[in-house]
């Protein structure tokens, strides 16, 4: 149905930048950090709604079905629905999120927090994660509510308030998925728009926060002898673990289908101690990190595998690799022992999309068409919103159009070319759906 398309037409790049000039302006306001910033997201809200009210049944003016939800002050969501002619037959685009991540002014090149347009390039926090998509996924749904197609499917977009790194829960996708309010979602594909480069992700990663306490003795640093030094109990124990971790969960044959960049991985990040003089062996240490799980194997198993390492570890402490002929981890005389305690944050299991769905099949379709090629590809970042709805029951798939070089980045921004090639997905998606 390419009369679809044509109804639809281009982006209206005058609108969207107009919309987007707005939306930045708001960035500053919904950085997500907490406890020091909680974002508000109801300031992005307010754009979109004085762009989409004209033209809903709200005010009169058109079709638009718009439901403002909140379960915390000024941390609103918004479904909109642009009705079809079958009942039960769903098309959504969903994880457009109106928060983004800290930025420090003085270490960019322009104002994070205010739209700069330097040719194609579209200049600000979030242009790239994730407001540049809230903008263009409320100009697809504007162009739908002034044009006013006949469509067999209802076309619902959902723009959330983002759980992840917030210390407030129950305020986005769980809260409405909980409360029924996606039920309808199921009845077809949903595209998850939050990624970049124009690709569809059909992989991401889950993520286990890990924490390894050692604990051994403190003395001076002239008499070693007379120490359990925790630094080097630590590095050689972390070694350990490391080598039988990746013998547990080696490369698995589906990354090479899905496309991953790497295999599950497992490495510290962190590193703290209480401090002292640097004559003085500490009498304890943490290392922390994280394991990047590819979605083939279980979050549960690996943390049930690394207990297990750290208990065998931890009963045969003397086998472990010493640093030196009085590098030791035990202290019979005294009888000391230095010892190993592991501890987990909340983690969360990556998801594999699934290649068979027509979802999957019209987003590549589309993206060829549009972009030129399709080359799907996977990573073990984390979403862990869409496996929950994958586990939910629905036929979940991601894309996005900012560009991952930037993502998170300081000076941050997406192509104006770039959207306006979504917004083209994004209809010939329609159309295809309509066949």
């Amino acid at each position: 149905m390419a009369d679809i398309e044509q109804i639809l037409g281009d982006l209206n790049k005058d609108s969207f930048v107009s919309l987007l000039t707005n939306i930045i302006g708001e960035s500053k306001y919904v950085q997500n950090n907490p406890p020091d910033l909680i974002p508000e997201e109801d300031r992005v809200v307010k754009h979109v709604l004085n762009s989409l009210l004209p033209y809903s049944t709200t005010t009169g003016g058109g079709p638009l079905i718009v439901n403002h939800v909140s379960y915390y002050p000024q941390r609103g969501n918004l479904i909109v629905e642009y009705p079809g002619t079958e009942q039960g037959k769903i098309l959504s685009f969903v994880g457009m999120h109106m928060d983004v991540v800290t930025a420090n002014p003085n270490e960019w090149e322009f104002d994070p927090f205010s739209l700069s347009i330097d040719g194609e390039k579209l200049c600000g926090r979030g242009t790239t994660d994730c407001l540049g998509h809230v903008a263009l996924v409320t100009e697809l749904m504007k162009k739908l509510g002034e044009t006013k197609p006949k469509l067999k499917s209802t076309v619902v977009a959902v723009f959330i308030a983002n759980e992840e790194n917030s210390s407030i829960t129950g305020v986005g996708v769980d809260a409405l998925v909980k409360d029924g309010l996606l039920n309808k979602l199921k009845g077809g594909p949903l595209f998850w728009i939050d990624t970049a480069d124009k690709q569809p992700c059909i992989g991401t990663g889950g993520m286990i926060p890990w924490k390894l306490h050692v604990t051994g003795k403190l003395f001076h640093s002239g008499l070693p002898h007379k120490a359990i030094n925790p630094l080097e109990l630590g590095m050689e124990a972390l070694k350990e673990i490391q080598s039988r971790f990746y013998k547990d969960f080696p490369p698995h044959k589906e990354e090479q289908v899905y496309g991953f960049a790497t295999p599950s991985t497992m490495k510290p990040t962190q590193w703290s101690y209480p401090g002292g003089g640097i004559n003085q062996i500490p009498a304890e240490c943490t290392i922390s990190g994280d394991v990047r799980l590819t979605p083939f194997y279980s979050v549960k198993d690996v943390m049930n595998k690394l207990q297990k390492h750290v208990d065998d570890i931890n009963e045969n402490i003397e086998k472990l690799d010493t640093r030196g002929p009085v590098s030791k981890y035990t202290l019979p005389e005294e009888n000391l022992r230095g010892s190993l305690a592991v501890t987990f944050d909340e983690a969360s299991s990556g998801v594999a999309c699934n290649l068979k769905s027509r979802g999957f099949e019209v987003l590549c379709k589309a993206t060829e068409k549009i972009v030129g090629h399709v080359k799907p590809y996977s990573i073990t970042g984390t979403l862990p919103l869409i496996r929950e709805l994958k586990d939910e029951g629905f036929d979940v798939q991601t894309v996005g159009y900012g560009l991952m070089a930037t993502y998170h980045a300081k000076n941050e921004y997406c192509l104006l070319s770039d959207m306006c090639q979504g917004y083209q997905i994004f209809t010939s998606i329609i159309s295809q759906l309509e066949d």
